[in-house]
C-alpha cells in the first residue's frame, strides 16, 4: 500500500492510493491507520476512493458508518476523493453533504481539495 507523505501548512498529513482494495472492512481500515501512524506519524489521511470497497458507499451494509467512527474514535481525520457522480442513493448524497459540514470526515473531488479540507482543521 503506497502511503504518501505530504507536508502543506507545516502540517504532516499521509496519502494513500492504489490500485487495488485497501479498505474491505473494519480491520483493514484500522491496520491502514496503524500503518499510516508507524510511517507517517499523522492523524490527516488522504484516501483515494479507488481503495475503498464498493460496500462502503452502500450505506445498508453498514460499513462506512462502522470505519468512520473507528477512525473518530482514534482522532483521525480523512478526506476521500473522487468522483461521486455515479452514486444516485439519496441517503447516500445526503451522507456526504451532512459529513462535509463537520471535521472529522471530507468527501471531496481531488486530491488538492483533499489537502485543503484537512490542513484547514
Amino acid at each position: 500500500m503506497p502511503i504518501e507523505q505530504i507536508t502543506c501548512s507545516n502540517q504532516m498529513l499521509a496519502s494513500v492510493t492504489g490500485n487495488e482494495k485497501i479498505i474491505t472492512d473494519v480491520q483493514s481500515a484500522l491496520d491502514l491507520v496503524m500503518s499510516v501512524k508507524y510511517s507517517v506519524d499523522t492523524n490527516k489521511i488522504i484516501i483515494d476512493k479507488k481503495v475503498i470497497a464498493d460496500d462502503f458507499f452502500i450505506l445498508s451494509t453498514g460499513l462506512a458508518g462502522e470505519i468512520l467512527q473507528k477512525f473518530i474514535n482514534y482522532d483521525i481525520k480523512i478526506a476521500i476523493y473522487g468522483d461521486y457522480s455515479v452514486y444516485t442513493s439519496k441517503p447516500l448524497k445526503d451522507f456526504i453533504y451532512e459529513s462535509n459540514k463537520g471535521k472529522d470526515v471530507f468527501f471531496v473531488s481531488s486530491k488538492d481539495e483533499a489537502v485543503q479540507k484537512l490542513t484547514s482543521v
